[in-house]
């Protein structure tokens, strides 16, 4: 993985210092805190509901065992033993004191890490594909070019005001597990005459206009990507509205502008740029791919997995669900589910980080990813060493095998901690996960992406989720709008609202009654949920949801 330079360091440490002497200035009272806000906000800290909130970058997925340890060492020294993973492959600790802000700062400038543009209307950290390097799918490792974006949108003195927040995610993959249709821009590694290039996406994003990406390039070479990304940010700088927060985002400007003209715009302003670029970030990508050399992988027997896999059902069941395709047959890539029935989904404790960290030196040559969808991986495990893998994993609550089933969901904090919610996400989340693992249906039903957010800004994902789930205020009591048919892959769908919302009590039920009705209706086990949506529709659903009568009601 990339190592910092000289320059990284320097530069880091400055930031640490910078911030550190405008925190002494706001607890001294020279600063007020709307004066502090946007100081704060360029250097990763909210104020939640009941304390500050820390958000710490976490480029493009990827970390290595001796910054996963720090991480679980700033939990336990300046937090309450955990850290919470996010769906910008992020971590969150929810409980620092300001005070204690610029040591966390150091802290983690001392392992290569810090807080830089996981707020504010800027670049914020680009998100990869979280099999990269490892896929056997994968074209081309996308995370060279994500740590070039990352340098080249760190501290950009054209893009650090933006119209509004900015994000990029990079897939090197034809299946994508990116989500890059929801993205101000979207990456999509593609062949031409044999040359990897991308299929670039604008104007995606979710919240409460929820929009997919249109294609404005659909083979761009790769030496061109740096100079055509500067232009797409370049024409939304300008073009993009100030006025309305909720109007800023680049998939209104696609919207109110026309694709056909922001294209063009786009054009234009590649051929001033392209010229400037001389090749330049060429021969910076050159030396930051050097850096993400593939780890000298080990022939060994797999005989000893396959009995393993025959004898042990427990076992078997976690092979089944946590374990994908990796580019070297005789290794697999693990998911590291954070969904333990009736968990926190995405929370780690301290004593949860180490063991992964210890895991992933002894058995997963020193590397870690976390994904979008708030799991660890470990992209590259031997299979002879999956069954001790797993034993390891088992002491600490994370065996469980419920990767892509429905208690995998991606759910934002909710009311739990977030300001702006409206609702309760995690024991919704909790509920669900332990109401299928009692029914036992879990596994019957097959994969399932449900999501869930606490409100309308969509941190939760629920407009993609095969069901998503929308918790919102009605009159000071929550309501949880159900949506159906949404899809994060490459063939991405908003999903199809149902109706009416239930409340609080009532979610769950549904939630059930949905997922009834598909297993009573699926041609065959094989059917999953989403392809039986597909091919039935929604009416089935909204039957099941509000009966005959009902669903004439909510048409």
């Amino acid at each position: 993985m990339y190592e910092y330079s000289d320059f990284d360091a320097a530069f880091v440490r400055a930031r640490v210092a910078q911030f550190s002497a405008q925190v002494q200035r706001r607890l001294s009272g020279a600063l007020t805190e709307d004066e502090f806000r946007p100081l704060r906000l360029m250097n990763g800290v909210y104020l939640q509901l009941h304390a500050y909130m820390l958000r710490v970058a976490i480029p493009y997925g990827t970390l290595n065992p001796t910054q996963l340890r720090q991480l679980a060492w700033i939990a336990d020294t300046y937090d309450k033993g955990y850290g919470h993973f996010t769906t910008r492959q992020n971590i969150q600790f929810n409980w620092p004191k300001l005070p204690d802000v610029p040591a966390i700062l150091s802290a983690l400038a001392d392992v290569q890490m810090h807080a830089i543009q996981t707020s504010g209307n800027c670049v914020r950290n680009v998100t990869a594909d979280h099999f990269a390097g490892a896929a056997a799918d994968e074209i081309e490792d996308p995370r060279p070019v994500a740590e070039l974006l990352r340098q080249w949108s760190t501290d950009h003195p054209e893009f650090q005001f933006l119209p509004r927040k900015f994000k990029i995610a990079i897939t090197g993959s034809p299946n994508d597990r990116a989500v890059t249709r929801a993205h101000d821009i979207g990456l999509r590694m593609v062949r031409q005459n044999g040359a990897p290039g991308f299929e670039v996406i604008v104007g995606g994003g979710l919240g409460r206009s929820p929009m997919l990406g249109t294609v404005v390039r659909g083979f761009l070479p790769k030496a061109d990507l740096l100079p055509y990304v500067e232009a797409v940010l370049s024409v939304y700088n300008e073009a993009g509205r100030r006025d309305n927060k909720y109007k800023a985002r680049i998939k209104i400007t696609l919207f109110e502008m026309g694709a056909a003209e922001l294209t063009r715009r786009i054009e234009a302003r590649f051929a001033e740029l392209r010229p400037l670029f001389s090749g330049n970030d060429q021969v910076l990508l050159g030396q930051i791919e050097a850096a993400f050399a593939p780890p000298a992988f080990r022939n060994a027997p797999t005989e000893a997995y396959d009995a393993f896999y025959t004898a042990d059902p427990v076992f078997r069941a976690w092979a089944d669900t946590n374990l994908a395709a990796h580019r070297q047959t005789d290794y697999a890539i693990v998911t590291i589910s954070l969904k333990a029935h009736g968990a926190t989904p995405g929370d780690a404790s301290s004593a949860q980080m180490r063991l992964i960290a210890d895991l992933a030196e002894a058995y997963g040559h020193s590397e870690i990813r976390i994904s979008h969808e708030q799991n660890v991986i470990l992209p590259h495990v031997h299979k002879s060493d999956l069954p001790a893998l797993h034993a390891a994993l088992s002491q600490q609550g994370l065996a469980t095998a419920n990767v892509g089933l429905i208690s995998d969901m991606i759910v934002c904090p909710g009311m739990d901690y977030c300001a702006l919610a409206t609702a309760r996400s995690i024991p919704v989340a909790q509920e669900i996960a332990q109401r299928f693992n009692d029914l036992k249906l879990e596994h019957d039903i097959g994969p399932l992406k449900l999501k869930i957010s606490g409100c309308i800004n969509a941190c939760g994902h629920h407009h993609v989720g095969h069901i998503g789930i929308l918790g919102l205020d009605r009159a000071g009591v929550e309501n949880y709008q159900i949506t159906l048919g949404g899809d994060a892959t490459e063939t991405a769908a908003i999903g199809e609202k149902a109706g009416p919302g239930f409340a609080y009590d009532e979610i769950v039920p549904a939630i059930e009654r949905i997922l009834r009705t598909y297993l009573a209706l699926r041609l065959e086990p094989a059917e999953t949920f989403l392809q039986a949506y597909n091919r039935l529709g929604l009416a089935p659903f909204k039957a099941a949801l509000y009966g005959e009568e009902g669903q004439q009601d909510a048409a």
